[in-house]
């Protein structure tokens, strides 16, 4: 892994500690292995088999007091649209999602390219306000997500690109 991808998992890793952000519930992802491997040693980190699971267990959360993060794969983020658009963006559910973007460069896959082109959009048809996670650009983007989920009430999503975290076709 090249020492920007290291610096940026490291960096990501530390603001979601620091801003008080958890419990997380993560689907297995190759793209954001590097992250999820740091998240395993918190007491409050559950891999969830389904991600319309991760959102619900996240809601739960969020309605206890906590800031939760659901991490998932744009393909998973695509099979949580019903849980989102249902129960997350009408009761304004405050939550974190961090999702990786399968099927854009550099990840070349055929099976991944229709949600690669539809993920943005469809956050900005829910309202839910993202931001692309860049080296460099841990901190102050975690610190936004912060911001949004305290006011108003929402959920807010980070994108993270292929080769973010070291991924490599």
């Amino acid at each position: 892994m090249s020492a920007p991808a290291v610096s940026t998992v490291h960096d990501t890793h530390e603001a979601l500690i620091r801003h008080g952000f958890g419990p997380y519930f993560a689907t297995p992802c190759g793209i954001l292995a590097p992250l999820l491997d740091r998240l395993e040693a918190e007491p409050d980190y559950h891999v969830v088999t389904r991600e319309d699971n991760a959102i619900g267990q996240a809601a739960g959360a969020a309605l206890a007091g906590a800031a939760p993060v659901a991490l998932m794969q744009n393909s998973g983020f695509g099979q949580s649209v019903n849980a989102l658009a249902s129960l997350v963006v009408p009761y304004e559910i405050p939550m974190l999602l961090i999702v990786s973007l399968r099927g854009v460069d550099p990840d070349p896959t055929p099976e991944n390219l229709g949600m690669g082109r539809i993920t943005a959009a469809a956050l900005d048809t829910f309202g839910i306000p993202y931001r692309v996670l860049e080296a460099g650009t841990a901190a102050e983007r975690v610190r936004w997500a912060r911001q949004v989920l305290r006011k108003p009430r929402s959920a807010a999503a980070l994108l993270v690109r292929p080769d973010t975290f070291g991924w490599k076709a």
